[in-house]
């Protein structure tokens, strides 16, 4: 009997080792996934920051697109405001 006893006390010692471990494995499995949730978090901020930065310049670009159209008709109409004073000075 007493054999028996120690023998089920043994078994069961083996299983709370056995559930210790699990437990521990599973507390190193939460912390990974807490550090991965961290990384997922910051690199969320990450992108958004990314994305205002080129929201920024893509408003920048449009500014600059609409400044050098200005600035390509003025020069358009100062040839043709040239061509015209040497054509009237050459037929005149």
């Amino acid at each position: 009997m007493a054999d028996n006893t120690a023998t089920r006390l043994e078994r069961i010692e083996n299983k709370m080792d056995k559930m210790a471990e699990a437990l521990i494995t599973l507390a190193r499995v939460e912390e990974k996934m807490e550090t991965y949730n961290k990384y997922r978090d910051d690199s969320w901020s990450r992108m958004n920051k990314f994305s205002e930065k080129l929201d920024a310049i893509e408003k920048k670009v449009d500014e600059n697109a609409h400044t050098v159209q200005v600035i390509n008709k003025l020069f358009w109409v100062a040839i043709v405001a040239a061509a015209g004073a040497i054509a009237t000075q050459i037929w005149m």
